[in-house]
């Protein structure tokens, strides 16, 4: 098994840096200097848990990430093997996670490079293995739900059953906070299913793959992570947010 990154997307919401950034390089130290990134996190996430060959899927502004990939190796000991992703400004990230799909043939735990959490999520995912289950979702259980988080609905006995930021917030079971395990023996599958979501529509989301998977009889778990503080970094205030929680870990 090995670590996924996606780091392609513009983040024009948090501009000016991301006018010479990707999202995931933007600093979310609490000097906001750059000595620590959400890719840094994610990257020393990953290390710990004894993920030492890491997939970053690269697009806009991925030339800073390559310039970087050097450093990153050497500060965390891992291993990084960039993937090009060549629409990354003009399609959404259901074709970022396909055009990885190779790497999802190794087993990943999959992170979205705008997400700060700590390394307990990682964790969380991988003790939850061992029951048969092929993609385990990271959920926050905890947190009150509005309008723009990817919110999830859950069965106990057949897992998720739906997955979409379109849904009223108290139908949710809870917030899909950007951090999937995804076993090997799904990534055929998995591949298949966000080709047919983007040849539907090139700005849908990965997890719209997600729920083609559960609408083709596929079962989708959960893992809850517990009371965790986490965040998705879209806008000047997320990342405020970020850096908040960013010197905790």
């Amino acid at each position: 098994m090995i670590g996924l990154v996606l780091a392609a997307g513009a983040g024009r919401r948090l501009r000016p840096y991301t006018d010479t950034l990707p999202k995931a390089l933007v600093p979310v130290d609490p000097e906001g200097a750059g000595t620590t990134t959400v890719l840094d996190l994610t990257l020393g996430n990953f290390a710990e848990v004894g993920l030492t060959d890491v997939a970053v899927v690269i697009g806009y502004r991925g030339e800073a990430v390559v310039e970087r990939k050097a450093a990153l190796e050497k500060k965390y000991g891992v291993t990084l093997h960039l993937v090009e992703n060549d629409k990354a400004e003009t399609w959404n990230n259901a074709y970022s996670l396909w055009c990885a799909r190779d790497v999802l043939k190794e087993g990943v735990i999959l992170a979205n490079g705008d997400t700060v959490h700590p390394v307990s999520v990682e964790k969380t995912l991988l003790d939850a293995r061992g029951r048969g289950q092929k993609i385990i979702l990271a959920l926050d259980t905890v947190k009150k739900l509005a309008d723009e988080e990817m919110k999830v609905v859950v069965d106990p006995a057949t897992g998720v059953r739906r997955i979409t930021k379109l849904m009223d917030p108290a139908d949710a079971s809870g917030e899909y906070i950007g951090v999937t395990l995804i076993e090997s023996s799904a990534a055929a599958e998995l591949a298949d299913a966000l080709k047919a979501t983007f040849e539907r529509d090139p700005d849908l989301y990965y997890e719209d793959g997600y729920q083609e998977l559960v609408n083709r009889g596929f079962q989708v778990d959960t893992a809850p992570i517990g009371e965790v503080s986490w965040v998705e970094i879209d806008n000047h205030d997320d990342l405020a947010k970020a850096r908040e929680i960013a010197c905790r870990y």
